[in-house]
């Protein structure tokens, strides 16, 4: 049920809602002569979702690679605000400039992603694909561990708690046990959710979470997402194509063009900007 109340906080962020959590500014990235992003600017509040619009080459997944480290921007910063969360994964309270810094450390700051394309283990379970989103929170010990004694096993309680609560909220609960390859493809994209969730971010990245998807499928992700904003409290930035999902379940939306920043603001400010209509959605019939 939708009231049920989490034992543990999925979100790895005590950034007040309505303050900003992620700071694009002057963003820029070139792959030799070829322009991907031109100084785009954009702000996350913490507790929002925040969705990244645009047609196809805009430049959308290159934005999040960069946030995510895969990418490293030609100039330009990534200021994300930090504060100590309940694992202490992240260090005090602050601002950090990601541009500047390796994937596994933003992971580390609190920053997950999905991939448009499923990554996942195909032969481990749902459980145990859901369970590596619990690295960065694992202290090693390769002695205690070998033997999986005292620390070690208190350890891994601990762990598959939180894991329980990401399959009880995304409905797994029947396929925990199952190899991820033999799924269907719904299904798949709701574990490599899970895996994401596990790593209890501060702000969660969604690069089309629906690509591929029929419309039921999209309902129960869009749903999902919506649970993990509500219930989980986390800050969420997502691509998307389907504009009724957006518009039902974004609170700000950025679009971008050619990599560049046309239009920004609420759902309904968007969808009557005459750049954005222009370039994007159309004028209809």
């Amino acid at each position: 049920m939708r009231t049920r109340a989490y034992q543990h906080s999925l979100s790895g962020s005590t950034v007040p809602p309505g303050e900003s959590l992620l700071e694009i500014s002057e963003l820029s990235l070139r792959f030799g002569g070829v322009k991907a992003l031109t100084g785009v600017n954009v702000t996350v509040e913490s507790g929002t979702i925040h969705s990244i619009i645009g047609p196809n080459g805009a430049g959308k997944s290159s934005l999040l690679n960069c946030v995510s480290g895969l990418y490293k921007a030609t100039a330009g910063e990534i200021m994300l605000q930090t504060q100590s969360n309940q694992s202490g994964t992240t260090a005090g309270h602050g601002t950090k400039d990601l541009s500047k810094l390796p994937p596994h450390k933003i992971a580390r700051l609190g920053v997950a992603r999905s991939f448009q394309n499923i990554e996942l283990f195909d032969q481990l379970s749902v459980l145990d694909n859901i369970m590596l989103g619990r690295h960065i929170h694992i202290k090693k010990d390769p002695f205690i561990a070998m033997f999986w004694f005292g620390p070690a096993k208190r350890q891994e309680i601990r762990q598959r708690e939180l894991v329980e609560e990401v399959i009880h909220l995304l409905k797994l609960q029947e396929y925990r046990n199952q190899p991820v390859g033999a799924l269907a493809y719904g299904i798949q994209k709701r574990v490599e959710l899970g895996r994401a969730l596990a790593m209890q971010p501060a702000l969660l990245l969604l690069d089309e979470p629906m690509a591929g998807m029929n419309v039921e499928e999209k309902e129960d992700m869009a749903r999902y997402i919506l649970d993990i904003h509500e219930l989980a409290g986390l800050t969420v930035v997502l691509i998307e194509h389907d504009m009724s999902v957006v518009m039902d379940i974004s609170n700000r939306v950025t679009v971008l063009d050619f990599g560049k920043v046309i239009g920004e603001g609420t759902p309904d400010e968007v969808m009557a900007n005459p750049k954005v209509i222009e370039a994007y959605l159309g004028a209809g019939e």
